[in-house]
């Protein structure tokens, strides 16, 4: 009888746990990335062809991509009556040939982020507001994942916090689309996926300003060994000849990932740089490890 009420007791416990099969989905349970395209500067086109690429090859790499094309009120009215979201719609349509409804749109803040595990920049302007941006970096700060693409530096410029999170803002650019020799600078980090020292690749360039870009911040990942079909004047040149492309860094308990290529929209269709910025994003999010070191303290 003893016998048997101990196993009935054991049985019923093994009932009440959780077996490791049921936490097995869970773990493999993919990443949930916010992509924010909101242009309130200049609309790149590639914005669409970013988002359908995205939604496509993302789930395969770990990645369930919701998609805020555009995050300020879309109820203000102008003096003529129209909303702001029809008047951002008319932009946005102008560059990707795609509306902007309702549904489309999303504040960032502590209530939203919660439903994120890494927030990617496509924009331009300003996608958030003061508060907005506290709370984006203090949710990086205890732990979230911030990454951005090209035009991520030519936003938010007069929010000195953004630039110092980041990591930099955009100067200048060549006209036109450059080809480059491309310099791995950390091989082994897993945003270096992709690219091989000294391969050539063509996308729009940009160059950064002097501050707040620094190595003693960064860590870089990939920058320009040789502009081979451009040649830059005294206005676009940096004098310290320091042409980063790529890097990260570490914001309290959170990472930043960020890579300059994605103006051009073949970029985005290419393996090579998707396997750079889901190699970038999986390092941020904490699934591969990578160093984060700054490449001037090194």
């Amino acid at each position: 009888m003893r016998l048997f009420t101990l196993m009935s007791v054991a049985a019923l416990l093994a009932l009440a746990a959780p077996s490791r099969a049921a936490e097995a989905p869970e773990k493999g349970k993919n990443k949930r990335l916010l992509l924010v395209t909101h242009c309130g500067g200049f609309p790149h086109g590639s914005v669409f062809t970013a988002e359908e690429v995205l939604k496509e090859v993302g789930p395969k790499n770990g990645f369930d991509v919701t998609v805020y094309r555009y995050t300020e009120d879309p109820d203000r009215k102008d003096k003529n009556g129209k909303t702001a979201l029809e008047a951002y719609s008319e932009k946005f349509r102008g560059a990707t040939k795609q509306p902007v409804g309702k549904e489309h749109c999303g504040r960032i803040n502590k209530e939203t982020l919660k439903n994120f595990d890494v927030v990617l920049f496509f924009t331009t302007g300003n996608p958030v507001n003061k508060e907005e941006l506290a709370d984006l970096r203090e949710w990086v700060k205890n732990g979230g994942a911030l990454a951005g693409t090209h035009c991520a530096t030519d936003t938010l410029y007069g929010e000195s916090v953004y630039g110092d999170l980041i990591g930099a803002y955009f100067k200048t650019h060549p006209a036109g689309l450059q080809k480059i020799k491309v310099k791995v600078e950390d091989g082994k980090h897993p945003a270096a996926a992709g690219f091989a020292d000294g391969m050539e690749y063509q996308d729009e360039m940009y160059i950064f300003r002097d501050a707040p870009f620094s190595r003693d911040r960064l860590h870089i990942i990939l920058s320009i060994g040789e502009w081979t079909n451009t040649k830059l004047n005294p206005n676009q040149a940096r004098k310290d000849n320091d042409y980063a492309i790529s890097w990260c860094r570490e914001e309290g308990k959170g990472k930043v990932f960020y890579t300059a290529f994605g103006h051009d929209p073949k970029v985005w269709k290419d393996e090579k740089f998707q396997k750079h910025l889901f190699g970038g994003l999986k390092w941020a999010t904490g699934e591969l490890k990578g160093d984060a070191t700054p490449s001037g303290k090194k």
